[in-house]
This record gives C-alpha cells, sequence and structure tokens, in this order.
C-alpha cells in the first residue's frame, strides 16, 4: 500500500505513545447544571491532543461516532484559528516535537494531524467510524493518511457536501460549492456476514420522498409508488427478457421496445400479473408499471455521497444558526458547520445510547 511521506513524520508517527495523562478537571461555575460528572455531555478547553489522551483511559474503544473539522490550511491568518497552522500554539508544539525550520505548510498541517488521528482511532469502537470535513487544500493528503492509519479497506465515503448557493463571481479560477466529508470505519465489514464491524443506518425519508406514495386504484393493499418494468439491456443481450404480455384490460399484447427488455423473467411476470402488481393506467390502457408498496419497502433510504443544501444545510444556513445562538458576539464566525449537517451524519452512523 502506497504511505505518504513527509519532513516530520518520523518525528510525529509515535507521538502519540509519548503525549502524557493528562486529568480532566470539571469546572463547577462552568456547567451548566449541578450535576458536576465525567460522564456526562463533556466541553473540555485546551489542546486537543492533550484532551484526546486525557479521554482516552475512560472511552477507548467505546466511541461510536467521531467528527471533527480540523484547519482547512487555507492559508488565512486572520482568524482565531489560523487556518495555516502557523498559530503560536502549533508552532511552538513542532518546534518541540519535530525541531524543524524548513516544513513546507502541508508538512505541518501533517504533523498536527497524525497524532491527533492515532488517538482518535484508538477511542472509537470496533463498529465505530470517523467523519472529517475539509476542502481540496488537504483533501488529497488526508486520505492518504487516513488509509495508512486506518487502513485503506476501511475507507466508507468521501461526501461532497454543498456548502454553498450561489457562485462567487469574483473567483479567480473556479468557485468551490463543496467540501468532502471523509469517513473510515474502525473495522468496515466486508461481507453482510460480518457480525462486528460498522453497519449504517438508513435516511428517514423525507416528505417529498413519502409522498410520492399513494393509491390512484383504491388497493387494498395501501399506498404504493410506481417503479419501471424495463431495463437498458437489448433484445440481444437479454433474449430471454424479449417476450410479450398480456393488458387483462384490453386483452392486448405488450413488448418492450426494440433497445430494451422486460426487468423480470416470464414465471415472474406472470405472478405479478396475477397478484395485480402491475399498474396500466386509470384508464387501463398505458404501458405498465410495477407498484412498490410501502409496506413492502424499506423504512429509508441509502445514503449516497452527494449532499445537496436543501438534504444538509449549507454555510449560509450554519452562520444564521450562529448569529442566532450568540446574537450578542463582536466577532462573527466565517464557517461553521450547519446542525443539519451534522444531524445527517448522527442518523447514518448512531444509535440512542451511543457515545459520540
Amino acid at each position: 500500500m502506497p504511505t505518504l511521506q513527509f519532513k516530520g513524520k518520523t518525528f510525529v508517527q509515535n507521538h502519540h505513545l509519548a503525549v502524557k495523562y493528562h486529568q480532566l478537571v470539571p469546572k463547577k461555575e462552568l456547567s451548566l447544571t449541578d450535576k458536576i460528572s465525567l460522564h456526562d455531555n463533556l466541553i473540555i478547553q485546551g489542546d486537543n491532543l492533550k484532551a484526546l489522551k486525557a479521554l482516552l483511559p475512560t472511552y477507548a474503544g467505546r466511541i461510536k461516532c467521531i467528527y471533527i473539522d480540523p484547519p482547512y490550511n487555507t492559508g488565512n491568518e486572520n482568524w482565531v484559528y489560523n487556518d495555516n497552522v502557523n498559530s503560536p500554539m502549533i508552532k511552538d508544539w513542532l518546534g518541540k516535537v519535530v525541531d524543524k525550520e524548513d516544513l513546507t505548510k502541508h508538512d505541518k498541517w501533517l504533523c498536527m494531524m497524525m497524532p491527533r488521528l492515532k488517538l482518535l482511532r484508538e477511542l472509537l469502537s470496533v463498529d465505530g467510524a470517523i467523519f472529517i470535513s475539509i476542502d481540496d487544500n488537504e483533501q488529497h493528503n488526508l486520505r492518504v493518511l487516513l488509509d495508512e492509519i486506518f487502513g485503506a479497506k476501511n475507507f466508507l465515503a468521501n461526501i461532497c457536501w454543498q456548502k454553498k448557493q450561489s457562485p462567487q463571481n469574483d473567483a479567480a479560477n473556479f468557485s468551490d460549492m463543496h467540501d468532502f466529508i471523509i469517513s473510515y470505519a474502525k473495522n468496515r465489514r466486508l461481507t453482510e456476514s460480518e457480525k462486528d464491524g460498522w453497519v449504517r443506518n438508513l435516511i428517514p425519508k423525507n416528505e417529498k420522498q413519502i409522498a410520492r406514495y399513494k393509491n390512484p386504484d383504491n388497493d387494498y393493499r395501501g399506498v404504493w409508488s410506481s417503479g419501471d418494468l424495463t431495463s437498458n439491456k437489448t433484445r440481444f443481450e437479454r433474449p430471454n427478457l424479449f417476450y410479450s404480455i398480456i393488458n387483462p384490460n384490453t386483452n392486448e399484447e405488450v413488448w418492450p421496445s426494440e433497445s430494451t427488455v422486460w426487468r423480470y423473467e416470464r414465471n415472474y411476470m406472470n405472478e405479478l400479473l396475477k397478484d395485480d402488481r402491475l399498474f396500466w393506467g386509470l384508464k387501463g390502457t398505458n404501458f405498465p408499471r410495477f407498484k412498490n408498496f410501502v409496506t413492502e419497502v424499506q423504512e429509508g433510504v441509502v445514503p449516497t455521497t452527494w449532499w445537496d443544501r436543501e438534504f444538509a444545510g449549507d454555510n449560509q444556513e450554519a452562520r444564521r444558526e450562529f448569529r442566532s445562538i450568540f446574537n450578542e458576539a463582536e466577532d462573527d464566525f466565517a464557517t461553521p458547520k450547519p446542525t443539519s449537517l451534522l444531524d445527517k451524519i448522527l442518523q447514518i452512523a448512531t444509535n440512542d445510547e451511543d457515545i459520540i
């Protein structure tokens, strides 16, 4: 398997082992409740490398879902997280750990990410998964680094999330409209028969998808949506699927076109006809379609790798949410993520009582 080489790698590839364990100290004055517990929802303030190491004794192998939104390494120094990895804290850490002055910005970013990703992997449960927001600046490097740490076989998806509604007309070359969300499992199941490993959930149907199910012929089995009865193979590719059926309303022979064939073999098609599973239109003379009853289909839909803004929100929605919560904040937060984006990740990757 190809591995990623970068300056400083020899210094950081085992650095997570040398990080000292730190005790998490609850601050009662900062708690939102009277209940002070390290086994409840936690907000941890401090260096995230030390924080991850502090979580390890309690939560190693127990976390079902991790989402991180690391610096994109864009070169922007004008905000609090210093997106070109030149913040004083990171520079100080690199100086102590790597002791190199000739690192490129990509080297610095990879040196920062590697030990943190290794600790995050230790926190994941055997059926857990990590989701990472990133853009084109480091997406290619991150993929190779994750292959090395998590194993290429545990790659799940590179999701494209539409972060903008409108293009930037002042863009020098292309107006970037999307970010990536790269996902890896701790242990991806390669077959359905494997017992241990990550299992994705279905996404609940939205109102538009539910509205597709109707009952125009008052079928006693309830609402249904229609599906295509033909496939795009030709009669020469699938001669066994090119045959005629009889319209029960008109007794006429019905054939697929020369460039298509039926989706099902003749015996199964006859069963569908007997079971009144074909819809010929309200007048009974249309080309037939297959009835998919809502009671017989999956309760949700399989998640895809394209998440448009209607599905998972965008940056504009995120900024509105941020301002509604922190309406007295003097400084805006330039690139928050919408809660709907996080909601979709949690729907796919978690169940009740999971630790996130």
